[in-house]
């Protein structure tokens, strides 16, 4: 049967040793998953979900009270004063422009202390060759970055920086994004938390979530953050929710945040959830789970992939931060190869052949591979990557480990 999907019996012989090797390390997974499945069953009991709350509103929404429970239960799981989560929200990327465009007005100064954010935040702040007439330097925002050094931040730098005072926002990136840094752990994103306390205690400090969440025991906000950001495409739907993203943290940021989203004096009062609620609350419920099967094929694509001979980032025994494995292929070609075979092993347009090619909010030319339920769906088996040098795959997701795992295989079997 696996010959008849298409996998080689090199390929199988291969997957059959490195499993026994990684088994270990998936109980530790099995530890966080348990955890994190405890932190939302405790919220759903502790917020009082009941049937009622999984019906729909449409038109305005005015104060729906399915919509409002789902945020409730958010603040919770995140520990925080207040939530926005919303299908009007459409990416993570437009949740993050939304939580900055909230907040900051004309004249102040963001700082990112993760190094150059994401390519697509990029062209929001107004920092990409695509510079666009809406970004926030248009607007008269001011940016700066402070890079890390060696995956690590530049403690020193970003305290001298901060105590000065005049920087209205930080902004950490947990993911590395496009990037070839490595993703950042809660325990070095809370060692830089608590030193901007030392120095200042009134500046906004902002995490960006998305791929992070449920991946370890503790979240941002569990270490010091005010406000942090992520997509439903990603880990909390679970390959569930077929739309939206969140913004969790202080209450005051939200309310800013849902201003902009809906309209001054108007913030979170209104919004239609359009059949959303129950996809929104299962993709919670399951995401421990989702997140858990999504580490677990990472692990194992880093594994069998590294005894190939490719270099991979992390490696198959290091700690995750994310559910974004990187391989790096060296060519145009492998690396086209190999987001074709994913896409070849997907339960979806399995048939379609990606091909690299312009995207908006991007300066390269991007090949993308999600034979996916929701369209573009990260937490399902994806991977993508520019067309630039050192050619690197990003992969992430997997449903479920079984066919994550299958879904590598097939896509090694085409890429050897």
């Amino acid at each position: 049967m696996y010959q008849e999907f298409g996998i080689k019996k090199e390929i199988l012989e291969l997957s059959e040793n490195v499993e026994k090797e990684i088994e270990p390390i998936f109980k530790e997974i099995d530890k966080i998953k348990e955890i994190n499945s405890l932190k939302v069953l405790n919220a759903f009991q502790k917020c009082g979900l009941s049937e009622m709350h999984l019906h729909s509103s449409t038109g305005y929404g005015i104060d729906e009270a399915g919509r409002n429970k789902i945020e409730e239960i958010y603040a919770k799981v995140f520990g925080t004063e207040d939530a926005l989560v919303r299908a009007q929200l459409i990416s993570g990327t437009h949740a993050l422009a939304v939580t900055l465009f909230g907040i900051l007005r004309p004249g102040d100064t963001m700082l990112s202390i993760s190094g150059i954010p994401y390519d697509t935040l990029q062209t929001v702040i107004g920092i990409s060759k695509e510079n666009s007439k809406s970004s926030l330097t248009s607007f008269g925002v001011k940016y700066e970055q402070i890079d890390l050094i060696n995956n690590e931040f530049d403690i020193e730098k970003i305290k001298d920086r901060v105590s000065r005072k005049d920087i209205k926002l930080i902004e950490i990136q947990r993911s590395k994004g496009y990037s070839t840094r490595k993703s950042l752990t809660i325990d070095k994103i809370e060692k830089a938390i608590n030193a901007i306390r030392e120095v200042n205690k009134e500046v906004i400090i902002m995490v960006d979530n998305c791929y992070g969440e449920f991946v370890e025991e503790r979240e941002p906000t569990d270490v010091g953050a005010d406000i942090i950001v992520g997509s439903l495409m990603k880990n909390l739907g679970a390959g569930i929710a077929t739309s939206g993203a969140y913004i969790v943290g202080k209450k005051d940021l939200i309310g800013l945040c849902a201003e902009r989203l809906t309209a001054p004096g108007v913030g979170k009062e209104i919004g239609p959830s359009l059949n959303q609620n129950i996809p929104f609350i299962k993709g919670l419920f399951f995401a421990p789970s989702v997140v858990s099967s999504s580490v677990k094929t990472a692990i194992f694509a880093s594994r069998i992939l590294e005894k190939l001979g490719y270099t991979v980032d992390p490696k198959f025994d290091e700690k995750r931060a994310d559910i974004v494995q990187t391989i790096e292929l060296g060519t145009a070609d492998k690396l086209v190869k190999f987001c074709q075979g994913i896409q070849m092993g997907s339960p979806i347009d399995s048939n379609v052949i990606p091909e690299p090619s312009d995207m908006g909010g991007y300066d390269d030319k991007v090949i993308m591979a999600a034979g996916t339920f929701t369209e573009g769906s990260t937490i399902e088996l994806s991977c993508d990557g520019p067309i630039r040098a050192p050619y690197i795959a990003y992969m992430q997701g997997g449903l479920t480990y079984e066919y994550g795992k299958l879904g590598i295989m097939k896509a090694l079997s085409v890429l050897n």
